[in-house]
C-alpha cells in the first residue's frame, strides 16, 4: 500500500485540489501544490544543457545559409517523434532539412558507417542524430572523414568514450548540469530548437510576429516522452501536460490525430495511457516490421486525410506485429516451463524463428509475467544475435551489461541503453555464455525480495468516488515513475459473462454500491467472492456513463 503524506494531502485540499485526487497525489513525489502548477516558464532552462548554446550558434549558420541538414533518427516511437520534431521545427526556421531513419534489419541501430554511406546519397553538410548517436563512434568518424559535420542529440547513457562529434547534447553526459536526467530523445531535440530560437531572436532574424511557434511541437514531445517510458519528473510532466492540451484540442499533429481516430479514441477525452497502449504501438509497428519512415511520414503529414492513409498502413502493420508477437509469446512461455525460474534471477531466451523487430515487446511481456530482468534474442542477417532487454526496479540494465562486458571482455560486440531497457549484440555461439554471465550479474545485483512483484496500491476511494472524480483523475499526467492509481478491495460477485470469447464482464458489490467491471484477456468465471486489484474508469454506452472497474489482478487467485 502506498503511504500518503497526510500533511501534503491537507495542503493540497486547502489549495483547492479535489480531495480524492489529493489523496492519490499525496502518495507520490509531490511536495506542494507548486509541483502541480504546470506553466511553460517553469521549464528547466536550455542553457543548462552542456554545449547547447555553442551548438545552436553552429546550427544557425546552416539554417541561415540553407545548407543541407539531415536528421538521422531511431526506429522507435521516441525516435520517430524526435525526427518529426526536428524536421518540423527546423522547417519553421526555413532550414533545408530532410530525414533518414535506419532499417534496423539492414543497418542496425544509430549512426553506423553503413547509414553514413546511405546518407551520402542525400548530400548533407550537417547530420543531426536524434535519440541515438552517443555510442556511434565509427559512424561519427566516417561522417567527419567525409567532411560532414555532426551534432549528436541523445539521452542514452554514454560509455567510457564519446564520439568525435562537433557537439553532443545529452543530459546524461558527466559534465552536463541539466537537472532532469530523464529527458527523452524528442525532449533533447526540442531543447536544441529552443536554443536555436533564442540565437535567431538575438540576431533579429525573426520578430514576435513571425517567429517559429515551438510550443506547437509539444504534442510530439508528449507522445515520445510517454512512449519511451522515461520517468515523469516535474519537467517531463510539464512537457506532457502542454502536449496533452494540444492533442485534446483537436488541432494538433495530423498523424497523432489520425492514429487516435482509427484507434476509436476521442481526442478531447484522451488519456496518457491511450498514448501508451493505443497510439504508440501503431507507430512502433513500422520500426518493428519495416522501417520507421512510414511512421515519420505520418507525423509529418500536411493534412488529416494524408495522415489517415498513412495511419491505416501503420495499423495494418500493427495487426501483423500482434500476430507475430502472439506466436513468439507462445514459444517463449513454453520455453520458460522448461526452466526452473524459481531459482533464476534473470531470463534469457533465443529461438531461430523469432522476428528481430518484435523481441523488445516480447521481452516486456515476459518480464511482466515473471518479474525478472529479461533478454530476448533473434538472429540478424549476418547471423549474429540481437538481444532486447527489459528490467525491473533495482537492476539498472545498461550498467548490468557494462559489468558483463568487464567480466567477459570479448562477449559483447555492442551494447547500450538505459535503466529499464537496453540492447546487445553477441555472436550466435555465445548465447549460453551470455545467459550465464547475465544471470551471474543479476544474482549479484538483486536480492530474492526484488523478484517478488509488489503492486503499489493506493488507499481505496471506491465508497466515495464519483464519475466526476474519475474524469478528473484520468485527465492527470500519469506514466513511468508517476503511475496511474490502482486500488484493492474485496467484492461480492453479482453476475458475470465472457464477452468476445476472451474478456470477462462482471458486476460487483461493495457495501451498498454496485459496479460494472471488466477483466481483459480473462475468460474463466470467478468465484462468488473475490479480492481484486483494479483501476477506475468511466464506461459510456447509449449515452449512459457509469463507473467501470478494470480488474488488474486477483489476490490469491
Amino acid at each position: 500500500m502506498r503511504k500518503k503524506n497526510k500533511a501534503i494531502e491537507s495542503s493540497l485540499i486547502e489549495s483547492g485540489i479535489n480531495k480524492n485526487l489529493a489523496s492519490i497525489l499525496s502518495a507520490r513525489d509531490i511536495r506542494s501544490v507548486n509541483d502541480l502548477n504546470y506553466e511553460l516558464n517553469k521549464l528547466l532552462p536550455f542553457q543548462d544543457l552542456h554545449s547547447i548554446e555553442l551548438a545552436a550558434d553552429f546550427l544557425l549558420d546552416f539554417v541561415i545559409n540553407k545548407k543541407k541538414i539531415l536528421i538521422i533518427g531511431d526506429y522507435d516511437a521516441d525516435g520517430a517523434t524526435a525526427s518529426a520534431c526536428a524536421v518540423r521545427g527546423l522547417r519553421a526556421f526555413g532550414a533545408n532539412v530532410d530525414f533518414l531513419v535506419p532499417n534496423r534489419f539492414e543497418y542496425g541501430y544509430g549512426l553506423t558507417p553503413e547509414i553514413v554511406d546511405l546518407a551520402l546519397t542525400k548530400s548533407p553538410e550537417l547530420i543531426i542524430t536524434v535519440d541515438n548517436g552517443i555510442a556511434s563512434y565509427e559512424g561519427v568518424k566516417k561522417a567527419r572523414d567525409y567532411g560532414i559535420q555532426v551534432i549528436v542529440t541523445d539521452h542514452h547513457l554514454p560509455g567510457e568514450f564519446l564520439p568525435d562529434a562537433n557537439f553532443i547534447i545529452n543530459p546524461n553526459q558527466s559534465d552536463c548540469n541539466f537537472k532532469s536526467k530523464h529527458l527523452c530523445g524528442v525532449g533533447v531535440i526540442f531543447y536544441l530548437l529552443m536554443a536555436l530560437k533564442s540565437k535567431a531572436k538575438a540576431q533579429k532574424i525573426f520578430d514576435e510576429n513571425n517567429e517559429p511557434k515551438l510550443s506547437q511541437l509539444l504534442d510530439l514531445v508528449c507522445l515520445g516522452t510517454i512512449a519511451d517510458l522515461v520517468k515523469l519528473d516535474f519537467n517531463n510532466r510539464l512537457l506532457v501536460e502542454f502536449g496533452m492540451q494540444i492533442i485534446r484540442s483537436g488541432k494538433g499533429n495530423h498523424g497523432i490525430r489520425a492514429i487516435a481516430h482509427l484507434s476509436n479514441r476521442e481526442l478531447h477525452k484522451l488519456k496518457t495511457s491511450d498514448l501508451s497502449f493505443a497510439v504508440a504501438p501503431k507507430l512502433n509497428a513500422a520500426g518493428r516490421l519495416e522501417d520507421m519512415t512510414l511512421g515519420i511520414r505520418c507525423l509529418l503529414a500536411e493534412s488529416f486525410e494524408e495522415a489517415l492513409g498513412l495511419a491505416r498502413q501503420l495499423i495494418n502493420l500493427n495487426d501483423k506485429r500482434r500476430e507475430i508477437e502472439r506466436e513468439m509469446k507462445e514459444d517463449a512461455l513454453q520455453m520458460t516451463l522448461e526452466v526452473p525460474l524459481q531459482d533464476s534471477f534473470s531470463i534469457s531466451l533465443f529461438n531461430e524463428k523469432w522476428h528481430q523487430g518484435v523481441i523488445g515487446i516480447l521481452a516486456s511481456r515476459i518480464k511482466e509475467q515473471y518479474h525478472r530482468p529479461t533478454f530476448i534474442f533473434a538472429k540478424d542477417d549476418s547471423g549474429r544475435l540481437k538481444g532486447s532487454g527489459r528490467s525491473i526496479a533495482n537492476l539498472h540494465l545498461r550498467d548490468a551489461l557494462d559489468l558483463v562486458s568487464k567480466k567477459h571482455k570479448d562477449l559483447l560486440i555492442a551494447f547500450g541503453g538505459h535503466a529499464m531497457a537496453a540492447g546487445v549484440t553477441i555472436e550466435a555461439h555465445n548465447f549460453s555464455k551470455f545467459e550465464k554471465a547475465f544471470e551471474s550479474v543479476a544474482h549479484m545485483l538483486l536480492t530474492p525480495n526484488d523478484l517478488n512483484q509488489e503492486l503499489e496500491i493506493d488507499e481505496s476511494l471506491l465508497n466515495q468516488i464519483s464519475i466526476d472524480d474519475i474524469d478528473l483523475i484520468n485527465k492527470q499526467i500519469w506514466g513511468q515513475g508517476f503511475t496511474q492509481p490502482i486500488f484493492k478491495n474485496s467484492f461480492e460477485l453479482l453476475h458475470q459473462k465472457v464477452i468476445a470469447n476472451k474478456h470477462l464482464k462482471c458486476f460487483l458489490k461493495l457495501g451498498e454500491r454496485d459496479f460494472e467491471a471488466i477483466y481483459f484477456n480473462h475468460d474463466t468465471l470467478l468465484p462468488d467472492k473475490i479480492e481484486a486489484v483494479y483501476g477506475v474508469d468511466v464506461n459510456e454506452f447509449h449515452g449512459q456513463r457509469n463507473i467501470q472497474l478494470t480488474i488488474r489482478q486477483l489476490i490469491n487467485e
